[in-house]
């Protein structure tokens, strides 16, 4: 069962050991402060849901949240302060891994202000700030200009630990199938595979949680590995030193990237846009506002639709902080308007064929900066229900001349971020499963991505799942509520004992 702290400062995961004793001493006093807040708000409260237990006589789970980075604290920690506390947190990742911040995420700092709350619940003692303020002091955080990843990533492990969440790590979702009105999850873990029955399952996996990275068709897949990475693989870029880098893609990670390599000392990198402007404009910082958070779902379809492709139509350009980091680099080239059309191996080396050149390109590696995709169909572990589950090209037809594809893909879901059925009837226990991930972007816009919403869509989940647990349990609340009998007026002269029901 979760727990919030209550007992002393707990233990916090450090990326470098402490140099200053006051660092700690700010920390321990920021620690007691979120105790005593957290008592004020009398957070959280008990358990309410009814326990329940599967044929083999194991207590079912009511929430498995996986993952267990910005989007998992977000969730779990929502869920525990609606009273729902059977809930457990998984990851694949070590402790203190979590999330893309130390692996695939290559920039230098976040790129959203750093006074966004993020997944503080609404509580100041829990903020980036005041974590930020007990180490460094007030004018460490006046000089701060953006959060480094490595400050957000021991920020994101010290609010797990302080808030006690439950998290098993290296433990990954392999499976999900329905099992009666339960889901059956099958794990993987350091004890071996297992499984267990749930009432609900989150899925908080972050970009990539629902299809992974997406590579272009003409990239030959026979140069993954050696000759090729995806920007969400794990690179090797010491081995990089020397050698000709090819960049395919103009966004912020295939800039993250190219600056890495030039920095582990690549000879060259070579970025290839088809655009022959770069966008200017981040108009997804437009909507980082209440009205679009609570908006949006206000919004029908069609008009969800519309904005959806303006802001994909547009993209976002790169932070002008990452292109600064990468053009100071001379061995650095940008290529506008020129779209590769074809990449594949040619003995040790990638050859590139670019559209309008004769000419053909070579390098020694390629990195693909071309983002993620959505497709349920792509994501392992949902390969036994995904091909139920409504799309927004199942539930939407737009104007030929709005038409997009890609986002004809993304499951169409539910106020809670539930899938929802292709077929009426067909899957009901589709409802139990909830995809709080970037894959639920043109449902919910950014409340399950971004930094700035993450709260606000953590709150909704939480609801939603408080409302179909309260709904499921009803009898047994019933019964609990004719049971409590706790006499008010025992005091006083009006008191009188329970009268017997009538017979009959």
């Amino acid at each position: 069962m979760a727990e919030f702290p209550s007992g002393p400062p707990v233990a916090r995961p450090s990326a470098e050991p402490r140099s200053r004793a006051g660092e700690a001493d700010g920390l321990a006093v920021l620690e007691q402060r979120v105790r005593h807040d957290l008592a004020a708000l009398n957070l959280p409260p008990a358990n309410w849901p009814a326990s329940t237990w599967g044929e083999d006589g194991s207590e079912v789970l009511d929430v498995l949240v996986v993952g267990a980075g910005m989007l998992g604290i977000a969730a779990a920690s929502a869920l525990i302060c609606k009273g729902i506390r059977n809930v457990q947190m998984i990851d694949r990742a070590s402790r203190g891994r979590e999330g893309p911040w130390t692996t695939y995420a290559r920039m230098e700092t976040l790129r959203s202000p750093k006074h966004l709350t993020g997944p503080a619940l609404g509580i100041p003692s829990l903020t980036f700030r005041a974590w930020y303020e007990a180490r460094e002091g007030s004018a460490g955080w006046d000089a701060l200009y953006k959060i480094p990843n490595a400050a957000w990533a021991e920020y994101l492990g010290w609010l797990s630990e302080v808030l006690a969440l439950p998290v098993t790590s290296e433990t990954e979702l392999t499976g999900v199938e329905p099992s009666g009105s339960l889901l059956q999850v099958s794990l993987r873990g350091p004890a071996g595979p297992h499984r267990r029955l749930v009432r609900h399952l989150v899925l908080a996996t972050g970009r990539g949680g629902t299809g992974g990275g997406f590579i272009p068709d003409f990239v030959d897949p026979a140069l993954f590995p050696d000759l090729a990475a995806h920007t969400v693989d794990p690179i090797d870029f010491g081995a990089l030193r020397g050698r000709r880098v090819a960049v395919l893609g103009g966004g912020a990670s295939a800039w993250d990237n190219a600056a890495t390599a030039l920095e582990a000392g690549a000879a060259s990198a070579e970025m290839y846009v088809r655009r022959t402007v770069l966008p200017q404009v981040n108009k997804s910082r437009g909507t980082a506002n209440p009205g679009w958070y609570y908006g949006w779902e206000a919004l029908t379809d069609a008009e969800k639709w519309a904005f959806s492709v303006y802001l994909e139509d547009l993209q976002a350009p790169p932070p002008h902080e990452t292109v600064h980091r990468t053009i100071r680099h001379p061995q650095f080239r940008l290529h506008l308007g020129a779209p590769i059309t074809a990449a594949a191996r040619e003995g040790g080396e990638v050859r590139l064929r670019v559209g309008g050149r004769d000419a053909e390109e070579r390098a020694d590696f390629l990195i693909v900066g071309t983002g993620f995709k959505v497709d349920l169909s792509a994501a392992p572990e949902l390969r036994a229900v995904a091909a139920e589950a409504a799309t927004w090209g199942d539930r939407y037809r737009p104007p030929e001349a709005l038409v997009r594809p890609a986002l004809a893909r993304y499951p169409y879901l539910g106020p809670a971020f539930e899938l929802t059925e292709r077929v009426s009837g067909a899957c009901p226990a589709l409802s139990r499963i909830h995809l709080f991930n970037y894959s639920a972007h043109l449902s919910h816009r950014q409340l399950s991505g971004d930094i700035p919403g993450v709260d606000v869509g953590a709150e909704k989940l939480a609801v939603g799942v408080a409302q179909a647990l309260f709904r499921e349990d009803l009898d047994h609340l019933r019964a609990e509520l004719e049971a409590f009998a706790e006499p008010e007026l025992e005091s006083t002269p009006f008191f009188a004992l329970p009268q017997a029901p009538r017979a009959g």
